[in-house]
């Protein structure tokens, strides 16, 4: 058996708030440093740990390891275009296609970006490798990378895993026994 313990980043900076930044590289709000100070304090840091290049990532994963295996597949979804945006800006200069984003998030690809089936894909994979070092981890990530494995772990359909909540700081817990993956919490 192998165990993954997935742990969304802690809250970001205030100017992050009401704005695109799956790829803009904010850091922790000081919020969101201490909530990590108290991940580490109840997780411990004898674990491997690995986690997104983002700095918000990097930031949570700090209190719990002096030298986390970096992966870049482990990033949030690039908005393309929409990046440092506002969610008021795009729906005033680009209406349809936030239309379409709101209504059907997993289907829709953003302008010099990515869509879910891309980060879904990469997600799997890293996790993948992940698996396959044997021992269990700690993935600091974003809560589209943990929503993506919970699709697949679960079988959710694409268009449903957005009603799954996954706040700042949530950890999401799976174990690998004999091939299957079990999920034992969501959002703890």
């Amino acid at each position: 058996m192998s165990r993954l313990t997935l742990i969304r980043h802690c809250e970001p900076e205030e100017d992050a708030r009401g704005r695109c930044y799956g790829s803009l590289d904010v850091e922790l709000s000081p919020a969101g440093k201490r909530h990590a100070d108290a991940l580490a304090a109840r997780l411990g840091t004898d674990h491997l740990v690995w986690t997104s290049p983002r700095r918000r990532a990097r930031q949570t994963a700090a209190p719990l390891t002096a030298s986390p295996h970096v992966d870049d597949d482990l990033r949030e979804l690039d908005f393309g275009a929409f990046e440092g945006r506002t969610y008021d800006e795009i729906a005033e200069s680009e209406p349809d296609l936030y239309r379409a984003w709101m209504q059907t998030p997993t289907r829709v690809r953003f302008p010099d970006g990515e869509s879910w089936a891309d980060l879904k894909e990469r997600t799997l994979r890293c996790i993948g490798r992940v698996w396959d070092a044997g021992d269990d981890a700690l993935v600091v990530t974003h809560g589209g990378v943990i929503r993506a494995a919970l699709s697949e772990w679960l079988a959710i359909p694409d268009e449903a895993v957005f009603r799954l909540a996954l706040d700042y700081g949530g950890i999401t817990v799976a174990e690998r026994i004999e091939g299957a993956t079990i999920v034992r919490i969501v959002n703890g």
